[in-house]
């Protein structure tokens, strides 16, 4: 029965979670450039910049400024040490920014511990921002939830429709004329897109119509409802445009390939030939075998839409997102941020497939995952 196929699935979400975590955790942990050798950096002046945000110790129990304190008090040991640029600093500093950071202990204990922190959603608290992570992704979540929503909503609407459309008129001018929009789009990265939209309507050199920056205006809490509502459109209006613009183009073409492979079939003919309207074989017959592959791409295009494909966005519009986030956390080796995110978004894009099988189930019945599998 289907509802075992979902209860195997879900069963198998726990195995795959933890390979991914476990893969991921072992090439950045073994990679150079972590926590403590960005500390030693920012102790030894050589900061360039990526843990700029740094704002106090990642519990509270070393600061920069009595860090610092305490680089310059160890300075001249020259004890050799695994981490570059650390001569000259006590190995018993180091032991502490180890201890610190969670490196005073092996790598598998780090992993255990890790993964039954994440197991109670305990993420930590951020190395450079002292927060809870948690806190932090639920601070980003409104922006990274607005672009991804709106975004993906918009291009199905738009892409099944016309897919359909450039179908059933292959080979027309309407159908050659839409493909040369369509190849602009796919050829045309969104962030230059989002750039060429700012210089048109956001006070680059043209019209000042949108706003640049933040996804409210400052006075949005004294606003009425509607007003509310109109202002947190006013200022999606260009991120969105410039996603929809370049995301489109892809579903578009995979639509139409997907429904001209249904309409030569012999069981289209058939409907044909029995005297059914092409209305009726479209979108009662053909439709519902055409949109699976359809269905099966919207998980990935979520994932990517909601979580990495608006990281330049984010940056062009001033937009404070998840996409922006990860970058962040990632330059400044903000493990808990990194490791966090990884795990929640790995959760959501394992559940988005098994939603994907059940709408699958929903638009053809027919399906049995039991007999496929």
């Amino acid at each position: 029965m289907f509802a075992q196929y979902i209860l195997k699935r879900l069963a198998l979400i726990i195995p795959t979670l933890l390979g991914i975590m476990l893969l991921n955790f072992v090439i950045i942990q073994l990679a150079p450039g972590g926590p403590v050798e960005q500390m030693i950096a920012k102790l030894q002046g050589m900061d360039t910049g990526a843990t700029s945000r740094f704002t106090g110790g990642a519990s509270g129990e070393i600061g920069p400024q009595g860090s610092t304190q305490a680089a310059q008090n160890a300075a001249g040991s020259g004890a050799p040490s695994k981490y570059r640029g650390s001569q000259g600093l006590d190995p018993a500093f180091i032991a502490e920014l180890e201890r610190l950071y969670g490196f005073d202990k092996p790598i598998h204990e780090r992993f255990i511990q890790m993964i039954g922190n994440y197991s109670r959603f305990d993420f930590g608290q951020s190395y450079y921002r002292s927060i809870d992570v948690i806190d932090l992704v639920l601070e980003k979540m409104p922006v990274s939830i607005s672009l991804g929503l709106w975004s993906t909503l918009i291009i199905y609407l738009i892409s099944i429709p016309l897919g359909i459309r450039k179908a059933v008129k292959d080979g027309s001018k309407f159908d050659v004329w839409s493909s040369g929009v369509i190849f602009v789009g796919y050829a045309i990265p969104s962030f230059l897109f989002a750039i060429l939209l700012v210089i048109l309507f956001a006070g680059g050199r043209y019209f000042d119509i949108f706003p640049l920056r933040g996804l409210v205006s400052d006075n949005f809490d004294d606003m009425s409802f509607w007003q509310q509502m109109r202002d947190y459109m006013w200022h999606l209006t260009l991120p969105i445009c410039a996603m929809v613009i370049s995301g489109f183009a892809g579903l578009t073409m995979l639509t139409k390939n997907s429904f001209l492979d249904e309409i030569g079939k012999q069981y289209v003919l058939t409907a044909r030939a029995k005297g059914l309207t092409e209305k009726r074989v479209l979108y009662g017959h053909v439709f519902r075998n055409a949109m699976l592959i359809v269905i099966a791409g919207f998980p990935g295009l979520f994932i990517s839409v909601f979580f990495t494909g608006a990281l330049l966005i984010e940056v062009i519009f001033s937009l404070d997102g998840l996409g922006l986030l990860g970058f962040e956390a990632t330059i400044n080796r903000d493990y808990p941020v990194m490791f966090g995110t990884l795990y929640i978004f790995t959760l959501m894009g394992l559940v988005l497939k098994i939603i994907s099988d059940i709408t699958y189930v929903l638009v053809d019945p027919r399906i049995d995952f039991e007999k496929r599998a």
